[in-house]
């Protein structure tokens, strides 16, 4: 995700034409992850090697798809390809994420110390491929995406294989379940920070490279943010004990409305951009894992999977594909300053949701 955008852009397609691109994942979740939520709860109990054979193969399918983009001849092909990967990759995390918090039981603050090893992947990742970028060709992107999916479905086998949940709960449940007012409020909260973070998962990098900034030094700006994050995962049980979730929802979208505003209007100071990607610890990474574990009280048992599919799909996939064609629009017609303080006002009306409705 962090160099993506790059490669779209030295193949020549406008700031539009890479906001629609990178829409498309975000669009797949909508609907697709509750189609895996909903396959897993009634396949996987038959599926030899349950849970994690399925993540497994989710996976392996992903990379091949990686390298299958590589030989996109046109928008159209890139388009095609990057809609089959993600249909492959709209499964993985909702369903990884329901296995952790069942493993995890009554321990949901313990999701921080296991969730922060994928951050450091990122961060191994995004620093040593921002320093290939700098003097390799962007082409090398996504054979090395490719290759690092099919390690992930070699890691998945070796994933817990938690108890299969009864599965006579319908979608129905679940609808029903969403349509309590503090439940819709936190959702549609959930949806205005994934619209809040399209500009930055779309132009970031692009940004900073045209402010002047080498490649390496936009992957030392990622980094410090997945550092951060790690930091509040780390210190996430005791965080859960001390504060409420609405506590820490509230204060990661306060987070979230200064760090735009900081991020579009501040490009020229250094300073002002690491104090930006500080705040990540909190607009992602106390965010997410707060978001997690009020979606997996909200709907539990047999519901489980269905909920943090939910939770990916009006989130990550609507709020997500809103938050790039949105940006993608602003970007080119009000500009990137203009483009982040509509980030920051969709982390503001988040807030002011969590502090109307939901209680937690």
């Amino acid at each position: 995700m962090a160099y993506f955008s790059l490669w779209l852009e030295a193949r020549g397609y406008s700031p539009p034409e890479i906001a629609a691109v990178l829409a498309i994942p975000t669009l797949l979740r909508i609907a697709v992850p509750s189609l895996w939520g909903w396959l897993a709860d009634r396949a996987s109990a038959r599926l030899p090697g349950g849970q994690p054979v399925l993540v497994a193969v989710l996976c392996a399918l992903a990379a091949a798809s990686f390298a299958m983009l590589t030989q996109a001849s046109d928008l159209h092909a890139v388009f095609a390809w990057v809609a089959l990967t993600a249909l492959f990759t709209s499964g993985v995390l909702p369903l990884v994420d329901s296995m952790a918090l069942t493993s995890l039981g009554a321990r949901p603050g313990a999701y921080g110390p296991v969730r922060l090893w994928g951050s450091v992947g990122f961060i191994a990742s995004v620093l040593a491929t921002g320093a290939w970028l700098d003097w390799a060709p962007v082409t090398v992107l996504l054979p090395l995406v490719a290759a690092l999916m099919f390690l992930a479905s070699m890691g998945a086998l070796a994933l817990p294989r938690t108890p299969a949940a009864p599965v006579d709960a319908g979608p129905a449940g679940a609808l029903q379940i969403l349509r309590e007012p503090r439940v819709a409020a936190f959702f549609a909260a959930c949806f205005c920070m994934t619209v809040a973070h399209g500009a930055l998962y779309a132009f970031y990098s692009i940004y900073l490279v045209s402010a002047g900034y080498s490649v390496t030094t936009v992957g030392v700006f990622w980094t410090l943010g997945v550092l951060a994050e790690i930091a509040v995962f780390l210190w996430l049980p005791a965080l859960f004990r001390r504060y409420s979730l609405r506590a820490i929802l509230l204060a990661s979208f306060a987070a979230a409305a200064l760090r735009f505003v900081v991020i579009g209007w501040g490009v020229e100071s250094i300073a002002l951009l690491a104090l930006a990607q500080l705040l990540h610890g909190l607009t992602f990474g106390a965010y997410h894992a707060a978001a997690v574990a009020a979606v997996h009280r909200l709907f539990g048992g047999a519901l489980a999977v269905r909920g943090q599919a939910l939770y990916t799909s009006l989130s990550y996939g609507l709020g997500g594909a809103a938050g790039m064609l949105l940006s993608g629009w602003a970007w080119g017609a009000l500009g990137p300053e203009f483009t982040f303080a509509i980030s920051s006002a969709f982390g503001l009306a988040g807030a002011l949701l969590v502090a109307w409705k939901f209680r937690s």
